[in-house]
C-alpha cells in the first residue's frame, strides 16, 4: 500500500541520478529561495503581518510549545490519513488555505489556477480566496476531481455577497468559508512604508470585475476605467459582521456554512447555535491583529467548545509535524498558507505540488514513527504543552 511517506523514496531515488529537488523540501530553504524570486512588492505582501509581526511570529513558534510522545511497539506499517468534512471523504486532512494574492506568486500572474492544478494533482482541497486573479468558475474547472471550498469576504451589498455565493455553488465549490475579521485591513508596516496594496492597482479582483452586480454598479466595464471600478471596490469590500447577520449568512447557501477567524470558546458555541457547519479557528496568520495569542494555543479550547462540529485550523503552519500537532490536538483539517504560495513561486503547479507532497510525507512519517496509525491514534495521543 503507498503511503504519502514514499514521497521521499522518490527523492532518495532520483539523487542517486543527480536530479535534486527543484524547490527546496524545508520551510526555511524554501523562503530564502522564494525571496529571491519573488517581486518586492508582491513579496512583502505575502510575509508581512500586523504591526511589529509579534503574532504572526507567535503563530509559527508557538508549535514548538507543543510536543508528542511516541509509542512504540505498534504496526504502523498500514496507516490512514483519510478524513470525513462536508460529507466528503479525504484523503488526508491537509488543505490549502485562502491566500489574496496567490494569483500574484506565480510568474505568469496565473497562480490561482496554478494552484488549482496543484490541488488536483496531489488531492489537496483549495480554499480559494475572494481576491484572486482568474475568476472563481476558472479556478474550479482547473481543480478537476478534487474539492474546493470558497472564502467570501463580505460585501457592504447584500447582492453582490448573494451573487458570489451563488456563483461559488454553481461552480461546484463544497463550502463557504466566511472570513470574519477582515472588513478592513490591519496595520501592515511593510505594505504602508511602500504604499503597495495589491488590490488599489487592479489586481486580484476578477472575482468583482467578473460579477454582474458588481458591473451593474460600473458607469463603465473595468478595462475602459480602472480607476473607476477600483473605487468601486474599494466603498463596496468589508461589511462589518455581527452576530445579527447569521440568520442572513445562513439562509444565503445550503452548502456547508464556515465561519473563519474563531478563537474564543464561546463565539465557537454562538456560531454552532446561529447554524454554523464549521469552526475555522484562525487569527489570520498575525497579518490583521498584533499582540494576539499563538493561535495553536487557542485550539483546543475552541475544540473542546465545538463538541461533535468539527474545527478548521492555520496560521503558523510550516511543516508536516506542524500538522500532526494540530490534529492531536483536535482540528478536523489543517490548512497551509506560505508553503505552498513559495512553492508557486519557484515552480508554478509543479513546485506547489511539491511542497505540499512533503508536507503530507513528513506528517505520514511522523505518525508511523511516533506509532500513530490513523487520525484517531493521533487524536487519542494529543499533543502536551511544554514547560
Amino acid at each position: 500500500m503507498a503511503h504519502y511517506g514514499d514521497y521521499q523514496n522518490e527523492l532518495y531515488l532520483a539523487g542517486l541520478n543527480g536530479v535534486l529537488p527543484k524547490v527546496p523540501v524545508d520551510f526555511a530553504t524554501l523562503e530564502q529561495r522564494a525571496e529571491a524570486a519573488l517581486p518586492t512588492s508582491v513579496l512583502n505582501y505575502v510575509q508581512g503581518g500586523c504591526g511589529d509581526e509579534f503574532t504572526q511570529r507567535s503563530n509559527a513558534e508557538g508549535f514548538r510549545r507543543w510536543g508528542l510522545t511516541p509509542r512504540m511497539m505498534v504496526d504502523t506499517s498500514t496507516r490512514d490519513l483519510s478524513v470525513e468534512l462536508f460529507g466528503l471523504t479525504l484523503p488526508h486532512p491537509l488543505f490549502m488555505a485562502p491566500i489574496g494574492v496567490a494569483g500574484l506568486c506565480a510568474q505568469d500572474g496565473h497562480g490561482d489556477l496554478a494552484a488549482a492544478r496543484a490541488a488536483a494533482a496531489t488531492g489537496v482541497p483549495l480554499t480559494i480566496s475572494t481576491l484572486t486573479n482568474d475568476p472563481l468558475e476558472d479556478v474550479a474547472h482547473a481543480l478537476g476531481e478534487t474539492p474546493g471550498f470558497f472564502q467570501l469576504y463580505t460585501p457592504k451589498d447584500r447582492d453582490l455577497t448573494e451573487s458570489l455565493v451563488r456563483r461559488a455553488e454553481a461552480a461546484g465549490y463544497k463550502a463557504i468559508v466566511v472570513t470574519l475579521d477582515t472588513w478592513l485591513t490591519g496595520w501592515r508596516p511593510r505594505d504602508l512604508n511602500s504604499g503597495n496594496f495589491p488590490q488599489l492597482r487592479g489586481h486580484v479582483l476578477s472575482n468583482y470585475f467578473s460579477d454582474p452586480v458588481f458591473l451593474q454598479m460600473l458607469d463603465k466595464p473595468p478595462h475602459e476605467d480602472l480607476p473607476a471600478a477600483v473605487r468601486q471596490w474599494m466603498a463596496t469590500f468589508g461589511k462589518v459582521l455581527t452576530w445579527d447577520d447569521m440568520a442572513w449568512l445562513r439562509s444565503l447557501t445550503k452548502l456547508p456554512l464556515v465561519l473563519k477567524g474563531i478563537c474564543h470558546p464561546d463565539d465557537a458555541r454562538r456560531a454552532i447555535d446561529g447554524g454554523a457547519d464549521a469552526i475555522y479557528c484562525s487569527n489570520h496568520g498575525g497579518r490583521q491583529a498584533n499582540g494576539g495569542i499563538a493561535a495553536i494555543d487557542h485550539l483546543p479550547g475552541v475544540v473542546a467548545a465545538c463538541g461533535d462540529t468539527p474545527v478548521l485550523f492555520d496560521s503558523g503552519v510550516r511543516s508536516g509535524s506542524d500538522v500532526v500537532k494540530a490534529l492531536a490536538l483536535g482540528a478536523r483539517a489543517v490548512g497551509v498558507g506560505r508553503p505552498y504560495l513559495y512553492g508557486l513561486a519557484l515552480g508554478g503547479a509543479e513546485g506547489a505540488a511539491h511542497v505540499l507532497r512533503s508536507i503530507l510525507a513528513e506528517a505520514d512519517l511522523l505518525m508511523a514513527v511516533n506509532g500513530y496509525p490513523t487520525l484517531a491514534d493521533v487524536r487519542a495521543a494529543g499533543a502536551e504543552r511544554l514547560t
